[in-house]
């Protein structure tokens, strides 16, 4: 499988990488899904979410992809009561925001090592607790902060990859 693009994650005043996906425990608790369009490996969920806490709040407040009949997805989508920000009280588990220089590149999911993995624990939406983890020193000029190696990017006709870099 090929790393994934993240979500993204707004806390205290930065952006940042999220490599958890806290809509697939929605999906799965409510029994609920949208068919969507996957036209690239790195995006096999078929979005990208764009979160943000406050008040030690885990919101919803930004959905990008297209539905399979073409048609874009937001948060107002699914939560049609909610269409700027909806609080995530389905979620518990434990988000993890990689910083830092890369360390080991795995071309798998959300393998890859950062110098550090900012963790913030979740318990029906509300940060119970911070952490980080220490996962070694990266080399001299090594990127900054999660990326992905490669992708392929299927075209128009079915059949048709486009491999890019």
């Amino acid at each position: 499988m090929t790393a994934q693009i993240p979500e993204t994650l707004h806390y205290m005043g930065e952006q940042l990488s999220m490599c958890t996906e806290p809509l697939a425990q929605y999906f799965a608790l409510s029994g609920t899904g949208i068919p969507l369009k996957m036209d690239c490996t790195a995006l096999w969920r078929g979005y990208v979410g764009t979160w943000e806490i406050a008040d030690k709040r885990l919101y919803l407040i930004g959905l990008n992809g297209t539905t399979e009949n073409g048609e874009p997805l937001s948060v107002a989508t699914l939560f049609p009561d909610f269409p700027e920000r909806v609080f995530s009280h389905w979620f518990n588990g434990r988000l993890r925001l990689p910083q830092g220089g890369l360390v080991k590149y795995v071309h798998a999911a959300y393998g890859s090592q950062y110098e550090r993995d900012l963790f913030l624990d979740i318990e029906h939406g509300v940060v119970t607790a911070t952490s980080v983890q220490h996962n070694g020193i990266a080399e001299a000029n090594t990127p900054q902060g999660y990326g992905i190696g490669a992708m392929t990017i299927f075209g128009k006709r079915k059949g048709t990859p486009r491999e890019t870099r």
